[in-house]
């Protein structure tokens, strides 16, 4: 702000003067004769003059037609009396204006000091601007090297302070990173037993899960502070910069003293050397060799501490996991359906919410998303509330909100045929009626043939409970899901449209998972195929094929005998009940969307027929447990 303000003066001040010298050199002063005073008392009696200005003995004189004329008076009299010993008559002299100027002393040699020294301390003003500004450009190429990290909590950018609290879930994360902060606090507790706490803890799980936000909170609940930057600032075009950044920023974590030095996204400047443009010489892998002897510089009552976040583990260089680096890792997972309802909790404490707000069903229709996502789900119904010019948000708000998170607005523009909906009926009651009938398929939350982003209709199952694993039934059941469309229009209309695309893609990587990754298929237990790509575009772009040509026309034949089970299964369901498939698909045509109690209500399916589906599926899964453990 300072440096704002002095550059304001600086620039005003050159402007005034160039302003002066152009109104210098631009309006020469006018040439004023000089009066004689006889010459004075006659064009005062002609009526000529309008105004006289006396100066002590001077006298500036102004006439009617704008001209101006000087001229001077007797010493030892007043000017009445001058004019009067010239012949002015008392008349004439009372029709001009007469203004007394009363000069005092100091004003005769401060004004022309004045007018003389001011440009000349206005062009050395601008002289001093120019040579500070060429000499903070020097400094710069000095300070290009420093460390750009953002310093926030003690001392640093003021900022809402983030706990524990603020952290819905992860509660294995936070136990791991108690001790963090436990260490952070007290220090001499830990070094009296000899014990060594970690020097670096990297922070692992899928985008939005909250590794940033456990950071913040980390450095909340110890009240330290924190040294925030991301891998991507550290590497530029010039070489070793990314390098003198790193030890610029360890060197003002050390002077602050007990501090958290985050890196977020250390994937940026982590990946493995060597494996990128430019061999083991190019920039990005000379910051990381200094990042890793910079790590390797704490001394043993060191208590800094560093944290690092990323979503790709697997392209990390291994000198960074090794002990003595980042030698703790905490795996953050997605949120299950306890810990969703908390994260949407927290991120609804400031917003007015409706008495038919119910949390839980917004957690149950959500399952996969992320912190981050659930956050902008709070965030949509807000929105959405506030178009509708509503008070407050509710329930209705934040179904369209998953909806709009899910698969993008509503296109109210695309108006679709007759034949197109009915053709999108049918293929959404396919995947209904074949996902409600399968014991090992979801149950349906709710069906649509609105059009939402590239979807045309769509069907919303989810699951009766969190799992982490399937089973070789259950991912042949959802094939037969996503296979439910495409069979019901082949069965209805005699012919297929490019509406079950995404299915058939959907359904065929599935399968070729099963065969190549599971070890779900008649090969055994073995997996095909190798990932791999250049490390430094970030993702795998091939694959290598570590098996013949033989074997790979055997996995196509596999992959086709799973696609073609999942389509009997589909078939088999949809001739079953045909009428039923009418029935949902002609419900669908009148109301455009059915939630799960009417659809539910249309199948016929009733509470207790759930209940024993569920016995059902419980009993099958102890079976299969007994069986595998003989």
């Amino acid at each position: 702000m300072k440096a704002l303000f002095k550059n304001f003066i600086a620039i005003l001040l050159i402007f005034l003067t160039i302003s002066a010298l152009f109104s210098l050199f631009l309006n020469p002063s006018e040439e004023i004769k000089e009066l004689s005073i006889t010459q004075l008392a006659e064009d005062i009696n002609q009526e000529k003059i309008e105004e006289i200005a006396v100066s002590e003995n001077n006298l500036e004189i102004v006439y009617k037609d704008g001209s101006k004329a000087k001229s001077q008076k007797e010493v030892e009299s007043t000017l009445s009396e001058s004019l009067a010993n010239y012949g002015v008559e008392k008349e004439s002299l009372s029709k001009i204006e007469v203004e007394i100027i009363d000069v005092s002393g100091d004003w005769i040699w401060l004004g022309p000091i004045i007018f003389s020294v001011l440009p000349l301390l206005a062009m050395g003003l601008f002289l001093w601007f120019i040579l500070k500004q060429s000499k903070v450009g020097k400094m710069q190429a000095f300070d290009f090297t420093k460390t750009k990290a953002r310093l926030f909590g003690a001392g640093g950018l003021p900022k809402e302070k983030i706990t524990f609290e603020d952290v819905a879930g992860q509660k294995e994360a936070k136990e791991e990173l108690k001790e963090v902060v436990d260490f952070l606090k007290n220090p001499k507790k830990y070094l009296k037993m000899g014990a060594r706490i970690p020097r670096g803890v990297l922070l692992l799980g899928p985008s939005g899960v909250g590794k940033t936000l456990l950071a913040k909170a980390v450095a909340g609940e110890a009240d330290v502070p924190f040294f925030s930057i991301s891998g991507s600032e550290f590497v530029e075009m010039f070489v070793g910069v990314g390098a003198g950044r790193v030890r610029s920023l360890f060197t003002t974590a050390k002077k602050a003293g007990t501090s958290i030095i985050f890196i977020d996204e250390l994937d940026a400047v982590g990946r493995m050397r060597g494996a990128g443009i430019g061999g083991g010489h190019d920039e990005r892998e000379q910051t990381l060799n200094q990042l890793l002897v910079e790590m390797d510089g704490f001394e043993g009552n060191d208590t800094r501490i560093v944290l690092a976040a990323t979503n790709r583990p697997d392209i990390l260089d291994k000198a960074l996991l090794r002990p003595g680096r980042f030698d703790r890792r905490v795996v953050l997972n997605l949120p299950d359906i306890n810990d969703r309802e908390d994260v949407l909790k927290i991120h609804c404490r400031k917003k007015p919410l409706a008495l038919d707000i119910r949390l839980r069903e917004t957690a149950e229709r959500t399952p996969g998303f992320s912190g981050a996502d659930l956050a902008n789900v709070v965030n949509e119904a807000a929105i959405l509330a506030a178009r509708k010019n509503r008070s407050k948000i509710f329930q209705e708000d934040f179904l369209n909100s998953i909806d709009k998170v899910l698969l993008g607005p509503e296109r109210k523009s695309h108006i679709l045929s007759k034949k197109e909906k009915r053709i999108a009926a049918f293929h959404e009651a396919g995947h209904a009626l074949v996902s409600t009938t399968l014991l090992e398929s979801e149950p349906i939350r709710k069906v649509s043939i609105i059009a939402r982003g590239f979807a045309a209709g769509y069907t919303l199952k989810v699951p009766r409970e969190e799992k982490k694993m399937a089973t070789k039934t259950e991912f042949l059941a959802k094939m037969a899901v996503l296979l439910g469309g495409y069979c019901a229009e082949k069965l209805k209309f005699g012919e297929i449209t490019t509406g079950a695309s995404d299915d058939l893609n959907r359904a065929s990587d599935l399968a070729r998972r099963l065969v190549k990754e599971f070890g779900m298929s008649s090969f055994g237990p073995i997996s095909f195929g190798e990932r791999e790509g250049m490390v430094f575009l970030g993702k795998g772009i091939s694959e290598h094929r570590n098996y013949s040509e033989k074997t790979a026309f055997l996995i196509d034949k596999e992959v086709a005998k799973f696609i073609n089970l999942a389509e009997k299964q589909a078939k088999k369901v949809l001739i079953k009940k045909k009428k039923l498939l009418e029935k949902i698909a002609n419900a669908l045509i009148e109301k455009e969307i059915l939630e799960r109690e009417a659809f539910e209500e249309l199948v016929g399916i009733k509470k207790e027929d759930k209940k024993q589906k569920d016995l059902k599926i419980k009993k099958e899964k102890v079976i299969k447990v007994k069986v595998e453990s003989l």
